[in-house]
């Protein structure tokens, strides 16, 4: 159990030490270089992230459960449309700018739908109707972007890809870094019960053993 107070002793310390989080952004960036997907891949995986968080949400859940996923589903849209059209949408328009004209307006119809959502009381049949709507959109979004937009990407920008798919990544951390508080919250708060238990569990189970072995 010692082992455990410790951790987390000093996960805590780090988390507020003053640029902490940019310190560990700089840390991790060249590794970021080299094991960063090229950029459509990263952007499928962002959609099969989204998607199945989607899936998750049950408007049986307690409210606190069910904000907590908003709040993932949430950041994870609004960091996906940043790095996108920061990143990715240029080097799209240089190939065929009618294709990130139809998506901008639907990352904008998105933002508002999130806006909407963070207002909501979660309790309420009004957020899990506006969270349906969401998802919705995304999925219309999603089907254009990896029907037409993506494979178009691979076949025109070839090497480039894996360049876009580097500064997309680093992009990606230097966004979520500020927000690693909220992130936590909204992991924890989406798990259940039982998986908590199971994972504080492990976590002991883990440091027992760690000492047995150091004995």
């Amino acid at each position: 159990m010692r082992v455990v107070q410790d951790w987390c002793r000093a996960r805590n310390e780090a988390c507020m030490a003053p640029g902490a989080m940019n310190a560990l952004v700089e840390k991790l960036a060249p590794v970021a270089d080299r094991i960063a997907p090229s950029a459509t891949d990263m952007i499928r995986r962002d959609h099969t992230k989204v998607l199945a968080a989607f899936h998750r949400y049950d408007p049986a859940a307690s409210p606190q459960t069910k904000r907590a996923l908003a709040g993932t589903i949430c950041l994870a849209l609004e960091v996906h449309a940043q790095i996108e059209e920061e990143i990715f949408y240029p080097a799209v328009r240089e190939l065929d700018g009618q294709m990130v004209d139809k998506s901008i307006p639907e990352h904008d119809e998105i933002r508002a739908s999130i806006a909407a959502l963070r207002g909501m009381d979660a309790a309420t049949p009004e957020h899990d109707a506006a969270l349906m709507r969401l998802m919705r959109t995304v999925m219309h979004h999603v089907a254009d972007e990896e029907t037409t937009m993506l494979p178009h990407a691979e076949r025109a920008l070839g090497a480039r890809i894996g360049e876009l798919g580097a500064r997309m990544m680093k992009r990606r951390l230097e966004l979520m870094a500020p927000r690693a508080g909220e992130i936590a919250r909204n992991t924890a708060g989406a798990l259940s019960r039982n998986t908590l238990l199971f994972g504080a569990g492990a976590l002991v189970a883990a440091s027992l053993l760690l000492r047995r072995r150091l004995r």
